[in-house]
């Protein structure tokens, strides 16, 4: 039986301001109506297999959990990586997990980042890889080159071995010239970091290859916790780990590496050119996203999410507008965006890890206005819902419902506060919010006082482990 691996870490740099540190590109809506990972998963319906297991950082354990759970998809479980080292121990943690569990499953690894236009071929090649994979087996998928690209690893392929071939060479990032030289070959594919294997045969492989990588990973793993539907490897072996990919641990050593052709509409979206070109575009080459109005503009790519956005005379443009930071950069020059993430880094800014919206696994809130000893949030809580039982040092707050009821706990006392009332929480108070309707719960928080950071709680009880 197949069971698919899901890895949804990484940070999506080249995506800023739509991708953030604790909002990455793997949960944003980009094409459709459902997020990169969801797309991941629903890719999975056509095939025969357990539900999916993922992987993905601590920090975003519950957006993974809440968009599995609002697109009503099954898991086998969310492993939760303490620190980020790469795709070789993630993998191996994956399949840790497999052998504790199934017995010996087949092992589909996807990362939750890509769009893969024809599900039909992916399928396909699935059951291609299959085959190989049930006989130990090591496998890649290859996508078949459409043009020079520079932004991919290659996959060189060898001696034919029925509907596959054996992996002769991965090869990093060419440059141009390189790249041309690759295609023009016909035996180089474009590296998809997609792979099949059993379990056994991936760690058998690593601990003959990549020891360390493999004993880090079996003591992290030998030490974890089921926290809900989290899965909490040992932190302190984990970081021993060293920090290295499939590729490097294991794929390119293997003598059992096998890459199947795949063309199947891929793309990995490695920045808003890719995106461009994945969108529909109208008769003058440009995709807008939101509330766009354009004359004399043509290739632009155009996405805002909360305001009017007006061009005039303008090409090949990539304009970001969020709630907090504006994009505009040349479309050829928009992988760069990465220096503009390292300044802000540098620099500690909240915009490189935050957005003006954040989302926790009660609801979320917006940050809508802010001065000195002040703050305003617009606050949603899901039904059934409930914030921590908690205490601020430094701040008061005010709530004004605007929909819904909230079940309010101040210092040992309930209340109910409905619609265009509200309620005030002095400092110290031991508190609590709780939506008890089928409703989302909207309101108003306005918060006063010497200091305002998020880390000004003391959580007393918490339904969702972070106490």
């Amino acid at each position: 039986m197949i069971l698919p691996v899901i890895m949804a870490g990484g940070n999506g740099t080249r995506l800023w301001p739509l991708s953030r540190g604790l909002f990455p590109k793997q949960f944003l809506t980009l094409t459709g109506n459902q997020s990169m990972l969801q797309h991941t998963v629903q890719r999975l319906s056509a095939l025969e297999h357990i539900p999916p297991l993922l992987i993905c950082n601590e920090n975003h354990r519950f957006i993974a959990a809440e968009q599995c759970r609002s697109a009503g998809f099954d898991h086998s479980g969310i492993i939760l990586e303490p620190v980020g080292r790469n795709t070789a121990p993630a993998i191996a943690l994956a399949a840790f997990k497999a052998m504790s569990t199934e017995d010996d499953p087949t092992l589909l690894i996807l990362a939750a980042d890509h769009i893969i236009e024809d599900n039909e071929s992916f399928c396909s090649a699935v059951a291609v890889a299959e085959k190989f994979a049930l006989q130990g087996k090591l496998v890649t998928f290859g996508i078949i080159t459409t043009h020079a690209e520079t932004g991919y690893g290659y996959v060189k392929r060898g001696r034919q071995i029925e509907e596959g071939f054996f992996v002769e060479e991965f090869v990093e990032k060419p440059d141009i010239e390189t790249a041309r030289a690759y295609v023009d070959s016909g035996d180089f594919y474009w590296n998809s970091g997609m792979f099949m294997f059993k379990a056994s045969c991936y760690l058998a492989e690593l601990k003959k290859y990549r020891p360390d990588i493999y004993s880090a990973c079996e003591r992290a793993f030998a030490n974890h916790q089921s926290d809900l539907e989290f899965i909490r490897i040992d932190k302190d072996a984990f970081c021993e780990c060293p920090d290295e990919s499939i590729d490097y641990a294991v794929m390119e050593k293997t003598r059992d590496g096998i890459v199947i052709p795949l063309s199947a509409g891929w793309n990995d979206i490695g920045g808003f050119a890719a995106l461009w070109e994945t969108s529909i575009k109208d008769s003058s080459g440009n995709a807008f996203c939101g509330d766009v109005l354009t004359t004399s503009t043509t290739n632009c790519y155009i996405n805002t999410d909360n305001k009017l956005v007006a061009t005039v005379g303008v090409d090949n443009l990539v304009i970001i507008s969020t709630k907090d930071a504006v994009l505009v950069a040349d479309k050829s020059s928009a992988q760069n965006v990465k220096a503009i993430v390292e300044q802000l880094k540098l620099e500690n800014r909240s915009e490189m890890t935050f957005h003006r919206e954040v989302y926790r696994p009660w609801g979320k809130y917006d940050s809508v206005d802010a001065g000195d000893r002040f703050q305003v949030k617009r606050i949603t809580v899901k039904p059934g819902a409930k914030l921590s039982v908690q205490m601020h040092h430094h701040r008061a707050e005010h709530w004004i419902v605007v929909s819904g009821t909230a079940l309010v706990h101040i210092d040992g006392k309930e209340q109910f506060v409905t619609e265009n009332e509200s309620v005030y929480i002095p400092i110290t108070a031991v508190h609590a919010l709780e939506n008890p309707g089928k409703v989302p719960l909207e309101l108003i928080e306005v918060q006063s006082g010497s200091y305002l950071g998020e880390d000004d709680i003391i959580r007393f009880e918490d339904r969702y482990g972070r106490s």
